[in-house]
């Protein structure tokens, strides 16, 4: 698809293209046979304009313990588009991730597929479609993950809040308003909240401070404690805020149109007001070591994001544009095992795009040339305003083929989709009308 890019690098893996077969996507998978800790079937079906799974939705939240090895089934009861399963933020291996014509057929009405990955990183991350993943996340087909430390905070009370647009009413845990949770003061409370909309939100905490303890499922290292401030969240991302209940309670509002309260509602039901000021995780936190040295890369990357007239399959029409080029022209970001990247992504397309790249987790290195200050900044899901800037690096230590696409998921569908190759690894599927698969 598109163009190589090498990043200023060798031209990775040039000696598969000259007759060595290379590794398949469809066998990057978890390797151990052992039973799995953890077994769960998901049903996806239709109710009216929904997407159900095991009747409801959002679907089950699922809660593992760090180093399970986990065995999901998904069984498509009657979505005549088929369906598959992302599972956004958690670095499984590549047949495991869930797009369609990617790393696996789409899962045909009637049919089942089952993933089977190791749930390494304790975190927020949930799941959802990726076959027409620009309808099928908008009617309700995701749910939630948790990776529990193996041993967790005692006395902590942990609760997930899923946020989620169907049609013009936003919900709560697939409900709408104000949820109260019975909890006395003293208590600790760590909200995991997962945006699953293609817009940003914002979140902020009434009656007390609060610390942002894991962004993207990555602790924060030393976290401030903040008051009167808001998060922004960007659409797929998530972060857990941890707070004190005090006497008279603890409200947490999401985009004033949902609220968690803790014990009693320390606005008395009033109409909320959002903070004007916002934490920036550019500074939060204090320093530590990354782990990665990113100072001098084994391969540099543009990622210019635009707009221009032209065609996209056969369309004419205003289309993103990566790099001045449109969808499927676009860049193939080539990178080795073990490789050191940076990406540079520029915004100049005039709105603002949430940035997710499967299978990684990305260290933010710098936004509009400032450089981080504060805790690491891990994202695999980053907010890029119209007109910002950001570097970040990861180490290419996943092999496969990766979607790195924007997350307001009918930018996608309108072509806003790059994707991350590595040497040696060749596709497996395609997307098409012929079989069926429209990851977007």
């Amino acid at each position: 698809m598109g163009y190589a890019d090498y990043g200023g690098g060798p031209e990775a893996g040039h000696e598969h293209h000259a007759g060595h077969p290379g590794t398949p996507v469809a066998e990057l998978v978890e390797r151990s046979r052992r039973p799995a800790d953890v077994t769960e079937t998901l049903t996806a079906a239709r109710d009216g304009d929904r997407i159900t799974i095991n009747g409801t939705s959002p679907g089950p939240t699922l809660r593992v313990t760090q180093g399970d090895l986990v065995e999901v089934t998904l069984r498509n009861e009657d979505i005549t588009d088929g369906t598959t399963i992302h599972w956004h933020g958690i670095d499984v291996p590549n047949a495991m991730d869930g797009v369609a014509g990617v790393t696996q057929d789409a899962v045909e009405p009637g049919k089942t597929f089952t993933y089977r990955f190791r749930a390494d990183q304790v975190g927020t991350y949930w799941y959802h479609a990726h076959q027409v993943s620009h309808e099928q996340v908008r009617q309700g087909m995701l749910g939630a993950l948790v990776i529990e430390p193996r041993r967790p905070d005692k006395g902590v009370r942990d609760e997930v809040a899923v946020l989620h647009r169907y049609g013009s009413t936003p919900t709560l845990n697939g409900a709408e308003g104000t949820q109260t949770v019975d909890a006395q003061p003293g208590d600790e409370v760590r909200v995991r909240v997962v945006n699953t909309d293609n817009a940003l939100m914002p979140i902020w905490v009434t009656g007390a401070p609060y610390r942002v303890l894991a962004v993207d499922g990555t602790d924060v290292h030393e976290p401030g404690e903040v008051r009167d401030v808001a998060v922004k969240l960007t659409a797929g991302a998530r972060v857990d805020l941890g707070v004190v209940v005090p006497e008279g309670g603890a409200r947490v509002d999401f985009g004033a149109t949902t609220a968690l309260v803790l014990g009693e509602d320390p606005t008395g039901g009033a109409e909320p007001k959002a903070p004007r000021t916002f934490v920036d995780f550019l500074g939060y936190g204090t320093p530590t070591d990354p782990g990665i040295d990113a100072s001098s890369p084994d391969r540099r990357f543009d990622y210019r994001i635009g707009r221009r007239p032209g065609f996209l399959d056969g369309k004419p029409g205003m289309w993103w544009t990566i790099n001045g080029h449109l969808f499927p022209d676009i860049p193939m970001y080539m990178v080795e095992e073990g490789d050191v990247a940076v990406f540079h992504i520029e915004n100049n397309s005039g709105e603002s795009h949430p940035m997710h790249l499967h299978g990684h987790h990305a260290l933010v290195l710098s936004r509009d040339g400032k450089e981080a200050t504060g805790s690491p900044w891990w994202i695999d899901s980053l907010e890029v305003a119209a007109g910002e800037e950001f570097e970040i690096a990861f180490v290419a230590d996943n092999p496969g083929i990766w979607m790195d696409h924007c997350h307001n998921l009918p930018h996608a569908a309108e072509g806003l989709v790059a994707h991350l190759m590595y040497a040696g690894v060749t596709s497996s599927y395609d997307i098409g009308d012929a079989p069926g698969n429209h990851p977007e």
